[in-house]
Formats: C-alpha cells, sequence, structure tokens
C-alpha cells in the first residue's frame, strides 16, 4: 500500500499534471466569464431586438399547466424543455471554441517561426573533442621527428 501511495504521489507531483491542473482552474474561470458575457451581454441585445425577449427564460411546457416563469415551471416540478438556456449554452460553446480556436492557431504560427528560424541559421561547424586534438597533434609531431630522426 505504501508504494502504491509513494508511486501516486510522484504522479501527482510531476510538472504536467500541475500543469494540467492549473490549466483546468483557468479553464474554469474563463468559462464563467464567457457565461457572464453571453447571459449580461449578448443576449440581453439580442432579445430586445427580438421584442423584448429573455432568452433564459424560454421553455416548452410538456406538463399542460400555465406558468409565469420557468422558474416558476421548475418550482412546480413540471416537465419543461428550457429551449433559451440550451441557446445560451450553444453560444457559450460557440465563444470557447472559437478562443480555443485562436489560442491553437496562435500556438501553431508560433511553432512555424521557430523552425523557419531554426532552418535559416548556418549549422556550426562541429568543435572536435580537445582529446582528440591534442591527441591528432601528437601524432603530427611524432611524425614530424620520425621523419627528421630518419635523415
Amino acid at each position: 500500500m505504501g508504494g502504491l501511495l509513494k508511486e501516486f504521489r510522484e504522479f501527482a507531483m510531476r510538472g504536467n499534471v500541475l500543469d494540467l491542473a492549473v490549466g483546468i482552474i483557468l479553464g474554469a474561470a474563463f468559462g464563467s466569464i464567457v457565461n457572464s458575457l453571453v447571459n449580461d451581454v449578448i443576449m440581453p441585445p439580442i432579445g430586445l431586438l427580438l421584442g423584448g425577449v429573455d432568452f433564459s427564460n424560454l421553455y416548452i411546457n410538456l406538463s399542460g399547466g400555465e406558468y409565469a416563469s420557468l422558474a416558476a415551471a421548475r418550482e412546480a416540478g413540471a416537465s419543461v424543455i428550457a429551449y433559451g438556456a440550451f441557446l445560451n449554452t450553444i453560444i457559450n460553446f460557440i465563444i470557447v471554441a472559437f478562443a480555443v480556436f485562436l489560442l491553437v492557431k496562435g500556438f501553431n504560427e508560433a511553432q512555424k517561426r521557430g523552425k523557419k528560424q531554426e532552418e535559416a541559421k548556418p549549422a556550426e561547424p562541429a568543435k572536435p573533442e580537445p582529446m582528440l586534438v591534442a591527441t591528432q597533434e601528437l601524432t603530427e609531431a611524432v611524425k614530424k621527428l620520425t621523419s627528421t630522426m630518419q635523415k
């Protein structure tokens, strides 16, 4: 059991797991911002243009009773299809998907620029190992010495 806990702790403390946790937290915060944008900024003017419609209150009552609002129908336990809330959720999704698309597009373009810069750099000649250089110099010196001794 102790080995399993140790292995889990090592897994949980990896950098990529922590990065994922931060991403999820930021994503949730971004989702809240998008919800507010849709519900408080985008949908009210659209509803006003369509004759004062409150999209969050649009529903189809399946139970046959009359209710003043979606909240009243739900409170009474009526079966409803809340298509106004569904429309808001679709708009939220479109905004988030577009933001993720822009993020991925920017990341891909940055990667392409990085690859182009790497390809444009001339390759530096490889530096020989110091020990190899010393051995080659010693070999040359020995060759010169033996050639002068043979003369």
